[in-house]
């Protein structure tokens, strides 16, 4: 079963960066499309970004997307997520896991999540 591990989260202010990293153990972790989620307190869990198998192939939310980037590094078991652009509107729990499919943006179509990490944007 695939363990996946957060990282990267932080105190960030309004404008700043973050770069969010998910380390995947096991050896078939090329087999399996990621996604990026995010949960605030109060607040049902929401897709962020996926990429397929490859790389190749990204999907953001309009959210996020012009400031967000997915990428993966297969090699390395990794998955990352630059955050750029915050606003205190970003600040949640994220979280990274696995689907069958990048084109998945609903979390009852993933299956292995990790614990998440912390992001939160001053004002």
């Amino acid at each position: 079963q695939v363990q996946l591990v957060e990282s990267g989260g932080g105190l960030v202010q309004t404008g700043g960066s973050l770069r969010l990293s998910c380390a995947a153990s096991g050896r078939t972790f090329s087999n399996y499309a990621m996604g990026w989620f995010r949960q605030a307190p109060g607040k049902e869990r929401e897709f962020v970004a996926s990429i397929n198998r490859g790389g190749a192939f990204t999907t953001y939310a309009v959210s996020v997307k012009g400031r967000f980037t997915i990428s993966r590094d297969n090699a390395k078991n990794m998955v990352y997520l630059q955050m750029n652009s915050l606003t205190p509107d970003d600040t949640a729990v994220y979280f990274c896991a696995t689907s069958t499919s990048y084109t998945y943006t609903l979390s009852q179509n993933y299956d292995n999540w990790g614990q998440g990490t912390q992001v939160t944007v001053s004002s």
